[in-house]
């Protein structure tokens, strides 16, 4: 029966964080080059810090690609479900704060799939090596917005010593 409720509760986490990233994705983004710019990663990278894995690759996933099918840039859905459920391992949910030293050093590895994944991803969808250039910039605000409020949000959320306190998110209901 414990095994049964934390599933349910992992589920429900795992819908609310795909929700919050869809709508940040969604309705709080900055149309740019090809696509568009967004915070949206920053609890994609939350997600993964609280979630097991299935769970955080299921949320972001499912909250990126609504946002790409629902937002008109269908065409992205499949590189951002490969490149979002990448960007998840980069980070651990299994350190007893958010911010640890391998979620911090997460960030450079989520950088880069963002960066190089959405640039290679533009570059099969327009058959150019050039014009994707002009889509980088955009990436790197992104991951820069997106990294900075996964910093706020983590740092503030350890400091409350939210995860020591919330049994939700313990390894030992798992």
């Amino acid at each position: 029966m414990q095994q049964n409720t934390t599933k349910v509760k992992y589920l429900v986490l795992s819908a609310m964080f795909a929700a919050l990233i869809f709508v940040l994705t969604a309705y709080l983004h900055i149309p740019s080059h090809t696509g568009y710019t967004h915070v949206g990663d920053a609890f994609i990278y939350m997600a993964a810090s609280l979630l097991p894995t299935p769970y955080a690759i299921g949320a972001s996933v499912v909250g990126a690609a609504m946002a790409d099918a629902l937002s008109g840039y269908a065409i992205w859905i499949v590189p951002t479900i490969i490149i979002k459920a990448l960007t998840v391992f980069c980070f651990t949910n299994k350190a007893k704060t958010i911010l640890c030293k391998r979620n911090l050093f997460g960030l450079i590895p989520a950088f880069a799939l963002c960066v190089g994944g959405y640039y290679l991803a533009e570059v099969i969808i327009v058959q150019n090596w050039i014009s994707p250039l002009a889509g980088i910039t955009g990436y790197f605000v992104q991951i820069g917005f997106s990294g900075g409020l996964y910093l706020v949000l983590g740092f503030a959320l350890d400091r409350m010593g939210f995860k020591q306190c919330n049994r939700i998110f313990s390894q030992n209901n798992a």
